[in-house]
């Protein structure tokens, strides 16, 4: 069973916020927090009543990436086996879930908490926040997802040389890459993520889904592939109750209250 002590889960009207809860190690993952995590994020796929999902850190950092000591204890099978056993199921659950998920990233997100950073849909960073691959200056090849996300946010050569150089990017430049969606000043960051997340959470969760879901194969899809794919999910969208009730609140001139169904 996961140790659901290496993570916190708190919910606030319909978003839910899960917080990497080892801040004696910056929030480094083991595999209890990792299963956790993974758990975490497939109970909220499948709760109702969650409609977004906020991911942050306590402490001064989102999280340092892999706890080596840990990885050297744990990690008996090798990196490889490590890696799909473990990670992959995690990035996995956060790419399927049909719902909004933001990254509140709070301090340094380093190595695979970075990957973890990325495979978020959505990033606000604190002014003094950094994103860090730190892969190579250890000798490794950024994983957990990292060479497919950098790549996709900032084509290869950027992304290769961020990878290559393995130094911190300011939450300044993340903004100016497209790696962060918005910044704010850390005396301020916990009531702008809670505010973000409750708009996320009122949103008609299941066309927020489904756009999710079209994006993410976009990047993977020719444009007429696409344009299947969107007319699939608008069959979808436009048979929702969300659907009704914006037209009524259209015809009605006031604002639509969806209920993500």
């Amino acid at each position: 069973m996961p140790d659901h002590n290496t993570i916190l889960t708190k919910t606030d009207g319909q978003a839910l916020t899960v917080t990497l809860n080892r801040p004696d190690r910056r929030n480094a993952f083991n595999n209890q927090m990792l299963a956790a995590l993974t758990s975490a994020i497939r109970d909220a796929e499948n709760d109702p009543l969650v409609r977004a999902v906020v991911i942050t850190g306590s402490g001064s950092a989102f999280s340092a990436g892999q706890d080596l000591g840990a990885f050297e204890a744990e990690a008996q099978e090798g990196a490889y086996t490590h890696l799909t056993t473990h990670y992959k199921p995690l990035i996995a659950a956060l790419r399927k879930i049909e719902k909004p998920v933001l990254a509140a990233i709070n301090g340094v997100a380093a190595g695979a908490g970075l990957s973890l950073a990325l495979a978020c849909d959505l990033r606000l960073m604190a002014e003094d926040a950094v994103l860090l691959p730190a892969f190579g200056k250890i000798g490794l090849v950024p994983d957990s997802g990292s060479c497919w996300f950098l790549a996709r946010h900032l084509g290869f050569g950027r992304a290769f040389q961020l990878a290559l150089d393995g130094d911190p990017i300011p939450a300044a430049r993340c903004l100016e890459l497209g790696l962060a969606n918005r910044v704010v000043p850390h005396a301020s960051f916990i009531p702008e993520a809670q505010a973000w997340a409750e708009r996320l959470s009122q949103l008609p969760t299941l066309a927020v889904g489904l756009t999710k879901k079209a994006m993410s194969q976009a990047v993977e899809e020719s444009l007429l592939s696409t344009f299947e794919i969107e007319a699939q999910c608008q069959e979808r969208a436009a048979r929702s109750e969300d659907f009704a009730e914006g037209v009524r609140a259209f015809k009605e001139k006031r604002p639509p209250v969806f209920r993500g169904k």
